[in-house]
């Protein structure tokens, strides 16, 4: 698993290489308190509001990462309007295809076994997949992307089984796209 925790560069890249079909399932994209990680992340004072958008990322229907984003309100009106009109597609296309956003170093983490995000993980999995997540979906990668002065904080945590592909896997014959 280590290795997909410190790829750099795109996951959604990384995984649509792993199969035929890779899609984006929007879990939830509102407005919503902000947690005490993500305000610390962004560098934001107490109160407020965060943007989040969650996910599931799929290869072939199996899902294999939840993902959470958050930016503060006010940055979905500037720097990371675009967010507004993602819809299912990936965050990549934003993130990676703009010289003026740069990212933060990745932050491995293992997730609370009993904390809110991975109560909320498992809420959203159960009922997007009609399965319960694994037990032993443990470990995230955190970071934070830097466009026009706001932050946007990407938090990706991976089901164990992805740890049985290499992190480089290609398929020759498919053209991929971010």
């Amino acid at each position: 698993m280590r290795d997909w925790l410190r790829a750099p560069g795109s996951l959604s890249r990384r995984l649509a290489r792993l199969g035929q079909r890779f899609e984006v399932q929007v879990l939830r994209q509102e407005v919503t308190p902000l947690r005490a990680q993500e305000r610390r992340a962004l560098g934001m004072p107490r109160r407020g509001c965060t943007v989040v958008r969650e996910v599931l990322l799929r290869v072939d229907g199996q899902p294999l990462v939840w993902a959470r984003s958050a930016l503060h309100q006010s940055a979905l009106a500037g720097p990371w309007k675009a967010l507004k009109g993602l819809g299912s597609r990936p965050l990549a296309h934003l993130l990676y295809d703009d010289p003026r956003i740069s990212r933060s170093v990745l932050q491995p983490r293992r997730l609370a076994r009993h904390g809110h995000t991975r109560r909320q993980m498992q809420r959203q999995w159960l009922v997007a997949t009609g399965v319960p997540a694994s037990a032993q979906m443990l470990w995230s990668r955190n970071s934070v992307f830097s466009r026009g002065g706001a932050q946007l904080r990407v938090m990706e945590l991976f089901v164990p089984e992805l740890a049985r592909y290499p992190v480089g896997v290609v398929k020759k014959q498919r053209r991929l796209a971010r």
